[in-house]
């Protein structure tokens, strides 16, 4: 197969103050005008790789998909395939016309029309007028902006921006097309009718990479994905292994992140002064606070507070929330049976609360409290993110073909019926 992408060795570095960086540009410039060589191999102070020896090759009709934690260098490379950046080190070759939708209504001119600025960005993606003209009604169809054609870009919303600059892009037919992770932007409708369009540009043997969160999409539409870390690459192959790679490392760079945290800090608080939550956090049986749990085992909160006057009618509830996707799994409270409520005199208390058996999947999982008067609603605390937040694990050697918010254990049986 004909390779039309080939990364070599490459690496690209930033400075993290922009008066240092326009120092060490101004310097470079100086050097190279009197003929002095410029060791880019070395990091000057404040610089830090943004990627380093990076190399892979994309052949004709593959669909690459490249992703990895917040700032693991996935922009950062597909600015460098599009040309806007340059390497530090190495080489990328790419053999072919490129169509790169990276950023929301790049490109775009604000007080233009959008009819105005799709001859404008066909122009720049190197197409004709006559070849614009073919296609304009196809572009516009897709993109769906309806009665805003004629409008000028700047009132579209960023679902439109995307949708226009999208139509551009896949219209123009590229031999090479770079997507950021724009896409989820759309809304379900375009998504769907953006990935039907991506398909069948592999299908022409066209070549497209994409970064991506959405796991699901790269699996489904990638032939190989590209995981980095940090800057690195640590991964090159196959979609599969390479999504069980990156969960494996977002897994380890939660723990890490969990342990390294001293006392977690407030995200969201309601107080109206009748209570002081002293601590709050996770248990065993023993009491000792931790911040893991195995599938199925028992989550036990405790917390620990001060009631500043004498309170009646009180009601606990204590919310268990998915962390990535911020979905609720469950909310319990203490008045469950209408009837058990506190009455708390003045003073320190300590409360635990045992949650039996429950089945969630692994992931990272944020708890959250709330303390209520029964009789009249009145709110008298409300935290999230006060407790830490805490993982829960696969068993050992039980962790394939898991997905979702609940662990459901299950069996399954086939029977060939002709024989």
């Amino acid at each position: 197969m004909e390779t039309q992408i080939t990364v070599k060795d490459v690496a690209k570095k930033f400075t993290k103050s922009l008066k240092r960086s326009m120092a060490y540009g101004a310097l470079d410039i100086f050097q190279s005008s009197l003929g002095f060589s410029i060791d880019s191999s070395q990091l000057r102070s404040g610089e830090f790789w943004a990627l380093n020896n990076i190399s892979f090759d994309v052949t004709k009709g593959e669909t690459l998909g490249i992703i990895g934690c917040n700032g693991s260098g996935k922009s950062t490379l597909l600015k460098m395939l599009n040309g806007i950046f340059y390497p530090d080190q190495g080489s990328i070759t790419m053999a072919g016309k490129v169509g790169a939708l990276i950023e929301v209504g790049a490109g775009f001119h604000p007080m233009l029309s959008g009819r105005e600025n799709i001859y404008i960005n066909g122009a720049i993606l190197g197409m004709t007028k006559k070849e614009i003209d073919a296609k304009f009604d196809e572009i516009v169809a897709f993109a769906d902006i309806g009665d805003f054609l004629d409008a000028p870009v700047k009132h579209y919303s960023s679902g439109m921006y995307v949708r226009l600059g999208f139509a551009i892009a896949v219209n123009v037919e590229p031999e090479i097309l770079l997507i950021d992770e724009v896409l989820s932007v759309g809304d379900l409708a375009f998504q769907n009718k953006s990935l039907q369009k991506l398909s069948a540009l592999r299908e022409k043997a066209h070549i497209v990479v994409f970064v991506s969160h959405n796991l699901e999409h790269v699996r489904n539409l990638c032939d190989k994905i590209l995981v980095l870390n940090k800057g690195e690459l640590v991964y090159y192959g196959d979609p599969h292994e390479a999504i069980k790679y990156y969960k494996d490392l977002s897994n380890e760079s939660e723990t890490t992140s969990i342990k390294r945290v001293d006392g977690w800090g407030l995200h969201m608080k309601h107080s109206s002064g009748e209570f002081n939550i002293i601590k709050g956090c996770l248990v065993d049986d023993q009491a000792k606070e931790i911040d893991s749990l195995i599938i199925g085992q028992d989550i036990i909160i405790l917390i620990e507070f001060e009631v500043n006057q004498n309170l009646e009618d009180i009601i606990f509830s204590v919310a268990i929330t998915e962390k990535r996707a911020f979905a609720c799994i469950w909310q319990m409270s203490n008045d469950s049976n209408q009837n058990n409520v506190y009455h708390l005199k003045k003073g320190k208390y300590r409360l635990r609360v045992r949650y039996k058996s429950p089945q969630l999947a692994a992931g990272t999982y944020v708890p959250s409290v709330s303390i209520r008067n029964a009789k009249t609603g009145q709110l008298y605390e409300k935290l999230y993110g006060y407790l830490k937040p805490f993982q829960v694990k696969y068993k050992e050697n039980d962790h394939i073909g898991h997905g979702g918010i609940l662990h459901i254990d299950h069996e399954w049986h086939l029977h060939r019926q002709d024989g």
